[in-house]
């Protein structure tokens, strides 16, 4: 099978592709023939090292224990190992692999069978590929930490990109009044996914305009944490799911205090992998949230999509497509 192997930390150039032997699953696993993988925050991370917890993950000098990135995927079952009950070979899956060792940067990988699940009928395998991480850190954000309620106003700081795209939508769809902030060039892209109202993040600082909110979903965290707590409704909730590792020390050490000693709540969202897929699910499946593919590369194009991607001009999800017309 061909795949992407990462030889070295710092950029696409140690991206090589290879021939190598097809994985065989063990008794808990399934063998996937990948369809569509998609590209997240945390694979450029790994890619580049930082911060510098991702050394210690996956090796201190040089990858070691992630030679093959990309942990959302979406394929056919191939084969399935001996303890395998919820799925046959050619069931259409999804579902992220960062809890199982990764490896979507290839024709096949080996998951385990609770990393996975039922691919949405409606959905094509590039869609379905978009979502599992993204999504879901929108929907653990919003629903399980953020406690998202109708009638409430939303924040979503990082509107355009993978995460905030999915979390404009969501948020609407649970009857909030929605802000997105972005660049200039990306307004108009996160007012048709549903945002109520825009903030262009180069004219004007929402931290700063007297505005404040009952939930803040904070994608690319880069203000204080005193910034963000001033634009907190008086029981506001403020949850960073991104940013500078400087705001996330802060997070860290200061959110528990201040949600000790006022009425605001301020949080780290810590991702579980594939927590909440079958809300998730439920909601791909009923057309209220709907993945935004900004762009499609061939896996030997991976380089080039992972250095897009890189650049953050991407509106919504970048994704690598293995299958010619990738059509269910």
């Amino acid at each position: 099978m061909k795949a992407i192997v990462l030889t070295k930390y710092g950029s696409p150039d140690f991206f090589e592709l290879r021939e190598l032997a097809i994985p065989k699953p063990k008794d808990n696993e399934v063998l996937i023939k990948v369809c569509a993988v998609s590209i997240n925050s945390w694979d450029w991370e790994i890619l580049i090292a930082k911060p510098f917890v991702n050394r210690l993950m996956v090796g201190l000098l040089k990858p070691k224990r992630i030679k093959i990135l990309g942990c959302d995927i979406a394929g056919r079952v191939e084969t399935v190992g001996k303890n395998v009950k919820q799925f046959q070979p050619g069931d259409e899956v999804f579902g992220d692999l960062s809890s199982c060792g990764w490896g979507g940067f290839a024709d096949y990988v080996c998951a385990r069978d609770n990393a996975l699940a039922l691919k949405p009928a409606n959905m094509t395998f590039e869609q379905a590929a978009a979502v599992p991480q993204a999504a879901l850190l929108a929907l653990q954000g919003l629903m399980y930490k953020g406690e998202i309620q109708p009638g409430q106003t939303v924040l979503i700081n990082g509107a355009s990109g993978g995460v905030g795209s999915f979390a404009v939508q969501m948020a609407k769809s649970f009857g909030a009044e929605v802000t997105g902030v972005c660049s200039t060039k990306k307004l108009e892209f996160v007012r048709s996914m549903g945002a109520d109202h825009v903030i262009d993040y180069t004219r004007e600082d929402f931290t700063k305009n007297g505005q404040q909110y009952d939930l803040i979903l904070d994608v690319k965290g880069y203000h204080s944490i005193f910034d963000y707590k001033r634009s907190l409704s008086t029981e506001g909730c403020y949850v960073m799911a991104g940013g500078s590792t400087a705001l996330v020390n802060q997070v860290m050490f200061l959110g528990p205090w201040f949600s000790m000693t006022t009425s605001k709540k301020m949080g780290l969202l810590l991702h579980k992998a594939n927590k909440g897929l079958a809300n998730m699910k439920a909601l791909l499946e009923a057309g209220k949230v709907l993945p935004v593919i900004d762009s499609r590369y061939p896996l030997s194009e991976a380089a080039e999509a992972m250095r897009y991607f890189g650049a953050g001009h991407a509106k919504g999800k970048v994704v690598i497509t293995l299958e010619p017309n990738n059509k269910t």
